[in-house]
């Protein structure tokens, strides 16, 4: 079941397509018992990365809700917030990221946002498929 929230974080994240170049196309689903309650989606140069998008889509309890994130949440500040810091401060106590980024401003530094504020991280979900869709974005860096 896990892995089918990871798929509809890929799935989703086609529609940032090509809305969000030179960023990478990322994903993100809140799952809350079992269920999808809100997605999001990379944004334009300067929008909502999709993790903000996911939060902003979702008003209710953050308590038992897990992130599926195709790619490592960012953790610098560029035209936007970074969204590893935004994850850790919204309540959120579980993420799963698929693959890490390649960029060397993130490059882990997100993931060790993530687990200083106790946040449980998982890494590696549906990696392969993943990986094959961001290969361009990936290859890049």
């Amino acid at each position: 079941m896990r892995e089918q929230f990871m798929l509809r974080a890929l799935e989703i994240s086609k529609q940032a397509l090509p809305l969000c170049l030179p960023n990478p196309p990322i994903g993100c689903v809140l799952v809350k018992d079992g269920s999808i309650v809100a997605e999001g989606f990379t944004q334009a140069i300067g929008g909502d990365h999709a993790e903000v998008q996911a939060l902003k889509a979702y008003s209710g309890s953050l308590d038992g809700v897990t992130a599926y994130v195709t790619l490592e949440p960012c953790s610098f500040v560029g035209r936007t917030p970074a969204c590893a810091k935004t994850l850790a401060n919204s309540g959120i106590k579980s993420v799963v990221v698929s693959i890490l980024d390649p960029d060397p401003r993130n490059s882990g530094r997100g993931i060790e946002i993530l687990k200083q504020a106790e946040v449980n991280v998982e890494i590696g979900l549906c990696r392969e498929q993943v990986s094959h869709f961001l290969a361009p974005y990936l290859g890049k860096s």
